[in-house]
């Protein structure tokens, strides 16, 4: 953790504001980040991105008020170490480690308590936003920054970077109990989903959080986990796999510690494709470095140098598309689109997670409906690309199929839109306003460009 008083912000964002000034015009901007959880590949860097190095701790936790003041690039990891010695945990913690709070803002996140909280910019008391124009503006619900804080959700850095959040807490116990129930049909999963959307319960039961896993059709399992218990704790950091324990416990314990973390060691199931679910592999592979942030490093090695895919072409194997998404769908409509998908996609384990939005305050950006419940449905991989087949006709279906279904799709991987649809669906009035009024000379790379462009 690497806590920062006010002063020491306040010459951070100095120099952040510095080195924005600084890039010359028409020149890309782009944050000096250490990590990143984009799974896009991006045209080359140009000049040296913008200096955070500053902004990367937490400035205050206020106990008895349950919220903290953190900066722009702190870490979800850092934020966590610490809330937990007060109890305290943000409303919504997105399952890896290295995700910071405003990449999760700007570029939206999800976990289990979000079918109660919703996503993680629904807890943003206001923020500091170095927009575009180089000015430093607080941005609340309620002042004269109202529609920036409105359209900065899912903007990507389209719009500015967040250099300070205010946000809520929440209490958490220092173990989660969890239940892992199995369905044989994933209608029957969807129904119970629904049913604790509906009462906050299930079987007797107050229920915290909830997510679950497909492992096929005919084999799928809802985690419904409270806050409390005195059992016995599990360890997933070492030989046991964390996705692995749903088919054979019905019951669990977790530190919340280590229920915060339970997919980074694993990366869900993704660690797979490195060996480091092979047992001998395991021991030999160091627990500090199993984590996302290091899987993530070993990927971006692969994008650039392509080792992997040139193995596979000299086995006579074909191309592979890479298929990462995230897709938020009605809960109404999610067991058509799992069923088409099973159909389709050759790919499983697939990872739900329910969620609704936790006011009826408007999101352009990432428009969804307020009272609806719905599920983000996460597949993270590869599929061989078929003859005849062009890469990135998946992800087009799949898009395509998602939008038919009345979802939208998390922004942080390939996406393949044109123009008129990703406006369609990705609030371009809204985000068209802001740019202008923020971003008046429009340094900052449009949102279509960064995302569909990969710039």
């Amino acid at each position: 953790m690497n806590p920062k008083g006010r002063p020491e912000h306040e010459r951070a964002v100095a120099v952040l504001r510095a080195s924005y000034a600084a890039v010359p015009d028409g020149s890309p901007v782009r944050l000096a980040k250490k990590t990143s959880n984009l799974f896009r590949p991006r045209s080359a860097a140009g000049p040296a991105g913008l200096d955070v190095s500053g902004l990367d701790g937490v400035i205050e936790i206020d106990p008895l008020a349950m919220t903290a003041d953190v900066q722009g690039m702190c870490t979800y990891e850092d934020l966590v170490d610490a809330t937990l010695p007060h109890g305290l945990m943000p409303l919504v913690v997105p399952q890896l480690r290295t995700i910071t709070l405003g990449g999760a803002v700007t570029g939206l996140g999800i976990e289990a308590t979000s079918w109660r909280h919703g996503l993680p910019h629904e807890s943003v008391i206001e923020l500091d936003i170095l927009t575009g124009a180089g000015e430093v503006v607080t941005a609340r619900p309620d002042n004269e920054h109202a529609s920036l804080f409105a359209a900065f959700p899912n903007s990507l850095g389209s719009l500015g970077y967040a250099t300070r959040l205010r946000i809520e807490l929440q209490p958490i116990t220092p173990q989660v109990a969890l239940r892992n129930i199995r369905f044989d049909d994933v209608g029957d999963l969807l129904e119970a989903v629904g049913e604790v959307m509906r009462t906050g319960h299930w079987d007797g039961e107050d229920v915290d959080v909830m997510d679950g896993v497909v492992f096929r059709p005919e084999e799928s399992y809802l985690v419904l986990g409270r806050f409390g218990g005195t059992g016995t704790t599990s360890d997933y950091t070492g030989q046991s796999i964390y996705y692995q324990s749903l088919r054979s416990k019905a019951t669990d314990h977790l530190t919340a510690y280590d229920y915060l973390w339970r997919w980074d060691t694993d990366w869900f199931w993704c660690s797979a494709a490195f060996g480091a679910q092979q047992p001998l592999l395991r021991r030999l592979w160091p627990t500090r470095l199993r984590r996302s942030d290091v899987y993530h490093r070993i990927v971006r090695l692969e994008n650039r140098y392509g080792v992997a895919a040139k193995v596979d072409r000299w086995r006579g194997n074909p191309d592979r598309e890479r298929v990462v998404q995230d897709v938020e769908l009605p809960l109404a409509l999610t067991g058509k689109f799992l069923e088409w998908f099973t159909d389709n996609v050759p790919m499983a384990p697939i990872w739900l997670c329910p969620l609704r939005l936790r006011s009826g305050t408007a999101w352009p950006l990432y428009p969804m409906h307020a009272g609806e419940p719905y599920v983000n449905v996460g597949f993270w991989g590869t599929v061989p690309i078929v003859p005849g087949a062009a890469d990135g006709d998946v992800n087009r279906a799949i898009e395509a199929k998602v939008s038919e279904f009345g979802g939208h799709k998390s922004l942080y991987s390939d996406a393949y839109y044109d123009r008129e649809t990703f406006d369609r669906l990705y609030g371009a009035t809204a985000y068209r306003v802001a740019k202008d009024r923020y971003d008046p000379d429009h340094r900052l790379t449009d949102l279509y460009d960064k995302v569909v462009g990969r710039r």
